[in-house]
């Protein structure tokens, strides 16, 4: 018998359509021979739709980014928990009649953002006994939030680079109070950043104290908690994650380097995935042995720090004075053929299908919930 996965993609968050994107390469290299595959795309006002599973639909075209429209049959979650080793039976809407859908083993949440990579759909998912890939509600919700991830990674002795946490509500009542202290603190340039948000949405550079207020503007846009960073003169340096067999250690690659041209002020959200700018990608990094074992070390710690799950892709800065940094964690990193988590393994010798296999393979047999 056949494995059947659902794909789960789009979401409400600003990444949606990098979300389709990454459900594009996981459908175009997914074993058809070995899984059959139900594409659930979810709109961005949050309805779960079933949708087509061919690749080419979910693709960039003329630099735009697919987007879940909405107008297939609505899907139906099973009304209750399923049993250990069952499979889930998914439904759809069609026609103003209750149809069956699938017999699901297993579900790929493919989400980016909040609404989906946050815990959100994590804990739909383990409300229903559902076997998922990825982390689970605790780590998704903690590696979300940038400064609760800082602070967690803090405490275990992995350092970050410094910054302030500021509400919105704050910012409201005490802005030149806030202005002040983080002058105080934090040597410029400073990154202002949603604390909730990935794909560096919402992200703006900050080099002098008059363009503050706009980029703390920027951020809200985009989450009503923010961080100002210091920021870092040094490497951008990433590092791909996966679990390891019960009471083993994570399993990590040799480290890529993301390198941006003089055009670009920081690796932004247009230079990342609609080709604004000079960015070259360099796999592995030219740096030492003893520094990319480092990395390696610092990326699996972080990984047990945080409880993670499955797969992440852990970001650092080597900084000039050679000090290592974690910048951020991802608990569902890019995903396509091209994005650095699949090239890190291929790298590694995993070629892309038999990395979506793996992750499929281990997530069947994880235990979900307090049973």
């Amino acid at each position: 018998m056949t494995t059947t996965i659902a794909l789960l993609f789009g979401g409400r968050s600003g990444e949606h359509g990098i979300s389709c994107v990454t459900a594009g390469g996981i459908l175009g290299a997914i074993d058809r021979s070995r899984y059959d595959v139900i594409a659930v795309g979810i709109t961005r006002d949050g309805r779960w739709v079933h949708v087509s599973d061919d690749p080419e639909a979910w693709t960039l075209v003329d630099g735009k980014a697919p987007e879940v429209s909405g107008t297939g049959p609505e899907v139906l979650l099973p009304p209750s928990a399923v049993g250990p080793g069952e499979k889930v039976a998914l439904r759809v809407i069609r026609e103003d009649r209750v149809e069956p859908l699938a017999e699901v083993d297993v579900v790929l949440p493919l989400l980016h953002g909040p609404y989906g990579e946050d815990g959100t759909v994590q804990g739909a998912l383990e409300l229903l006994d559902i076997p998922y890939v990825g982390s689970g509600v605790l780590a998704s919700a903690l590696c979300m939030d940038k400064g609760a991830t800082k602070a967690a990674l803090t405490r275990a002795g992995i350092p970050t680079a410094r910054a302030v946490t500021i509400d919105e509500d704050r910012w409201a009542r005490e802005a030149h109070h806030v202005t002040e202290t983080v002058a105080r603190t934090l040597e410029l340039p400073w990154f202002v950043k949603p604390a909730r948000a990935g794909s560096s949405l919402g992200v703006t550079k900050v080099s002098d104290l008059a363009q503050l207020e706009h980029a703390v503007k920027t951020a809200f846009a985009e989450d009503p908690r923010i961080l100002i960073e210091e920021g870092v003169s040094g490497r951008e340096v990433e590092c791909a994650v996966l679990q390891a067999a019960a009471g083993e250690e994570p399993r990590t690659t040799i480290p890529g380097e993301v390198r941006i041209g003089e055009d670009l002020d920081f690796y932004d959200y247009e230079s990342k995935y609609f080709g604004k700018g000079t960015v070259e990608i360099q796999v592995p990094a030219q740096l030492s042995d003893a520094v990319l074992e480092e990395i390696r070390d610092i990326a699996a710690r972080a990984f047990q720090v945080l409880r993670l799950e499955g797969l992440a892709r852990v970001d650092v800065f080597v900084a000039a004075d050679g000090a290592i940094l974690v910048n951020e964690v991802n608990t569902m990193p890019g995903f396509t053929p091209y994005s650095m988590f699949p090239v890190l393994w291929e790298n590694m010798g995993l070629e892309y299908s038999g990395l979506i296999t793996e992750l499929v393979e281990q997530a069947r047999t994880r235990r979900i919930g307090l049973r």
